[in-house]
């Protein structure tokens, strides 16, 4: 590859970059705010306090995470029990950092780990379509993760001062409004029937079959996730082999 080549492929880490991550993000506040009031609400209901609230979404920042871990709140505190399941959903975390390696790898030093701890599914999907269309400043990933970050902190203190005058019932349809943005950020990651298709359809399959047997939070999730990308792996394997 010539040197101009290799020069238009460098990653790069730029204020700029940072700045349109933060500003790609302010959509995605609309749906993770139903889930930081619900995180707040729940956190009040288990007899967290305020400062305790704030400082679990501030230090965890991780919403699924926080919701198992307060489902299984009690007292006493089962920490095993919380630990081994906030590990398991924490575990996709490792596949989206493997995907972005391309941008991760060039990183050092508070780049990389302030990129790795901001880092959640919405900033993954939307800097994988990032990377697809060619783009190559690692600041994007960061500026989406750190925007997000406000927000969570923000929607879930103002759950918890809200939770003693809301009360919404269990179906209410706001708690959909979290779904409704992951689903959405799906849609930028398709690629396509004959690439995605079968790989999606067995995880949900899979984990709704896991959830009707009466498998606990998070095994479902889990189960689904690990068959869908089993064989999405083994259909990008086989299809690699074949062109050569």
């Amino acid at each position: 590859m010539s040197e101009s080549g290799e020069a238009a492929r460098r990653v790069v880490f730029t204020r700029h970059g940072v700045a349109r991550g933060a500003r790609d993000s302010l959509p995605l506040w609309i749906g993770m705010m139903p889930f930081g009031l619900v995180i707040g609400v729940l956190a009040d209901a288990k007899g967290l306090s305020f400062a305790e609230t704030v400082l679990m979404s501030a230090i965890v920042y991780a919403g699924a995470a926080q919701l198992v871990a307060l489902e299984l709140w009690s007292d006493p505190v089962p920490i095993g029990a919380v630990v081994i399941a906030t590990l398991v959903v924490n575990s996709r975390m490792a596949p989206m950092g493997a995907a972005l390696a391309g941008w991760l790898d060039r990183l050092r030093g508070i780049r990389l780990w302030g990129t790795l701890w901001t880092m959640v599914d919405h900033s993954f999907a939307l800097s994988i379509q990032e990377q697809r269309r060619g783009g190559r400043d690692a600041g994007y990933l960061l500026g989406i993760g750190a925007a997000l970050w406000v927000a969570w902190v923000l929607t879930t203190a103002a759950g918890y001062l809200a939770s003693s005058a809301v009360r919404l019932p269990a179906g209410h349809p706001l708690y959909f409004a979290s779904v409704a943005a992951f689903l959405s950020i799906l849609v930028g990651l398709w690629r396509g029937v004959r690439v995605d298709l079968l790989p999606w359809l067995l995880a949900g399959v899979v984990a709704l079959a896991a959830h009707r047997a009466g498998l606990p939070v998070p095994l479902p999730l889990l189960a689904g996730t690990f068959a869908g990308a089993t064989l999405g792996a083994w259909r990008e394997m086989r299809g690699r082999k074949g062109s050569r």
